[in-house]
């Protein structure tokens, strides 16, 4: 099974690692940015909740003896998991969010509307599955969920169809159901594409872990320090913009009848945006590799004269 980095030259860039220094890859997945991040001669520490993931990175640990520290774990986790390796600061993380390509790819893993499995999509082997969601949540609960978190505008339709029709136990029987119900989009966007990432994203709380990573990897970030993420969904990278402009300075400007306007300037920002808009893989790279398509990144670096 291969494994291509998105936008690997593009997080490279941004990310600069050097010998000497000390970066944490938070999604180790396939080890794309882990493999270059080595070569270029820095220790990494890589965290993944998949366990399997963190076998399969055996191989590159004994290629790079000494540098390369495999943690079963959430990158939310990383100040606990930083602390307990005696790690203070980072030179630079790069956090690659949404489901990996090894995970979409095998069918008992159940992410993938296009084979058949068993409704799980846990990214680790805790916690509900899918198969909790769709066959246990009010009608409305379910249609709130398909909204939000998919903004699937079809929601309230679904979650009928899907109350009507449980239990469901399989991707396929789950796909078929929203099929029925919703018409096929123009752009050939498969229509339960929406609904299955909504239930992904609630399985594994991925826009809280996204909250937790980001504020764990702006404290522990070294003066001189980067963070590079790379989202694949408008509502994980809206998160990502939204931290990085607070963490940078950049919040809107206060009303001028709003009391908070009066008061002295502002204290320094201690982080520059490396990316002032959101960079995207190029027309090449999506021909190569379609999951590249939606790709965003952004990248944050802290200020060298900050503490």
């Amino acid at each position: 099974m291969s494994h291509t980095p998105v936008m690997l030259a593009e997080v490279m860039t941004h990310l600069r690692p050097a010998p000497g220094e000390v970066h944490l890859d938070g999604t180790f997945g396939g080890g794309g940015y882990a493999s270059a991040i080595l070569e270029a001669g820095a220790t990494l520490y890589a965290l993944d909740r998949d366990p399997e993931a963190i076998a399969r990175g055996a191989a590159l640990a004994a290629r790079f003896p000494g540098r390369l520290h495999l943690i079963c774990a959430r990158f939310g986790e990383m100040l606990r998991v930083m602390a307990e390796s005696g790690v203070t600061a980072l030179d630079g993380v790069v956090l690659d969010l949404g489901v990996s390509s090894f995970q979409l790819d095998q069918p008992e893993r159940g992410f993938s509307f296009r084979a058949e499995g068993p409704l799980d999509m846990r990214m680790g082997r805790e916690g509900v599955t899918a198969a909790d969601l769709v066959n246990t949540l009010p009608e409305r609960e379910l249609a709130d969920l398909l909204w939000e978190l998919g903004e699937e505008r079809h929601a309230r339709r679904i979650a009928k169809a899907i109350v009507a029709a449980r239990p469901l136990a399989s991707t396929i029987a789950l796909a078929e159901v929203i099929r029925s119900v919703v018409p096929r989009d123009p752009s050939g966007i498969d229509p339960a594409t929406r609904s299955f990432q909504a239930l992904r994203i609630r399985v594994n709380d991925e826009l809280g872990e996204l909250e937790r990573g980001l504020d764990a990897a702006l404290s522990l970030l070294a003066p001189g320090g980067r963070l590079v993420v790379v989202a694949f969904h408008s509502l994980e990278d809206r998160i990502v913009k939204q931290r990085f402009r607070a963490a940078a300075g950049r919040l809107p400007g206060a009303s001028r009848h709003d009391p908070r306007a009066l008061q002295a300037e502002p204290p320094p920002a201690r982080f520059r945006l490396l990316t002032p808009r959101a960079e995207r893989p190029s027309a090449a790279e999506c021909r190569a590799n379609p999951r590249a398509r939606s790709a965003r990144l952004r990248a944050i670096a802290r200020l060298a004269e900050a503490a």
